[in-house]
């Protein structure tokens, strides 16, 4: 499956815009984790695109939030290993622990894009630009700021060897990188 092909099939399955756009900043998050961990970008990057594929189908029972994902996903000709890693980043419906680096990967980055974009939003101009990998830092230590950005799972980044304050700065540089897609 092609990025366009992928971006196609997401937006026949959500309708909303900042969910779509979340889509596309986790995109962004896994090419850059890819790359640092020396494994295939336009993978890792589909996989971020397409995580949240079944959201809408799945709001009043987030429990089962990815079991409707993986049935579109191998309906539509994904890689097991892709669709096992989207599985994953839901750990919870599935009743397993994330293990392999790409499901790490996968939940960790779409997962520290809330904290980012939130650390956006309160600033005046509310852009990324603005925004330095030491004030997602600081907004991470408030546990009431963004929520619902589990802090323990955006730490899992550490199971991948990469320490925290370097993977807020990975991950905002590659947001940074897709500001104008994001309206940010």
């Amino acid at each position: 499956m092609d990025r366009e092909k992928t971006l196609e099939l997401l937006k026949k399955h959500l309708k909303n815009e900042n969910l779509i756009k979340h889509c596309l900043a986790s995109e962004a998050v896994l090419r850059a984790l890819a790359l640092r961990l020396n494994e295939n970008p336009d993978k890792w990057g589909l996989a971020g695109l397409i995580h949240d594929v079944d959201a809408e189908l799945t709001v009043a029972d987030p429990k089962t939030h990815t079991l409707e994902a993986e049935k579109i996903l191998r309906e539509s000709g994904f890689d097991e290993e892709l669709i096992e890693s989207v599985k994953m980043h839901n750990e919870a419906a599935h009743n397993l622990k994330r293990e392999k680096p790409f499901h790490i990967a996968l939940a960790a980055g779409e997962t520290i894009t809330g904290l980012i974009i939130a650390t956006a939003l309160v600033y005046p101009d509310k852009k990324l630009a603005s925004v330095k990998p030491s004030s997602v830092l600081k907004r991470m230590k408030d546990k009431r700021f963004a929520a619902g950005a589990s802090r323990e799972v955006i730490m899992e980044c550490e199971k991948l060897g990469i320490g925290i304050e370097e993977f807020a700065g990975l991950a905002l540089k590659a947001m940074q990188d897709v500001a104008g897609e994001l309206g940010l």
